[in-house]
């Protein structure tokens, strides 16, 4: 990290355990993000459950290049349950920021448009859609309409997918 960790306690005191518990947590993050620049570590006794017992929530401000990532946990019992699992939150936010700068995210094809070709009484039917190409669906895939009102010659609009037959079509839907 280029800057230091810094740990701030809540009504909490401090403890050199628990302060090196949260040092080990942190360095391990930089394993997620090769370009984590500060972590701050928030640590509080919260006082508005006191009929509940001691509730810890534990809140993490991640410094990346262009970015401020946070992570709040609330309400656990143990202050070390509430550290896992603000750095295991945090851990997955860092490795999905960083995936998103490798342009590893996945997207999805653009929703496509045609009409429908064929319908068959078992429950399936095929599109042409408007590139021409014709796609197998399901009465399972059909959303925001009923399977059983689709015509031959219904405009649609669905998410193609290959498929080991051929293209499929998914969230298929009536325009």
């Amino acid at each position: 990290m280029e800057k230091p960790l810094r740990i701030t306690f809540l009504d909490v005191p401090p403890s050199p355990a628990l302060e090196a518990h949260i040092r080990s947590k942190a360095e391990k993050l930089e394993q997620f993000h090769p370009h984590l620049v500060g972590c701050q570590v928030y640590v509080e006794l919260d006082a508005k459950h006191r009929h509940q017992g001691r509730l810890f929530s534990v809140r993490l401000e991640l410094k990346v290049p262009g970015d401020l990532l946070v992570v709040t946990r609330h309400a656990a019992e143990d202050v070390y349950v509430a550290l896992r699992d603000a750095f295991d939150a945090a851990r997955r936010q860092l490795e999905s920021h960083a995936r998103r700068l490798r342009g590893e995210v996945k997207t999805h094809e653009p929703e496509g448009s045609g009409h429908v070709a064929r319908l068959f009484p078992d429950g399936y039917g095929f599109i042409e859609a408007d590139d021409g190409r014709e796609l197998y669906f399901h009465r399972e895939n059909v959303v925001n309409t009923d399977f059983d009102r689709l015509e031959v010659g219904s405009p649609v609009r669905f998410l193609a997918e290959p498929a080991k037959e051929g293209w499929q079509a998914k969230r298929v839907s009536a325009r």
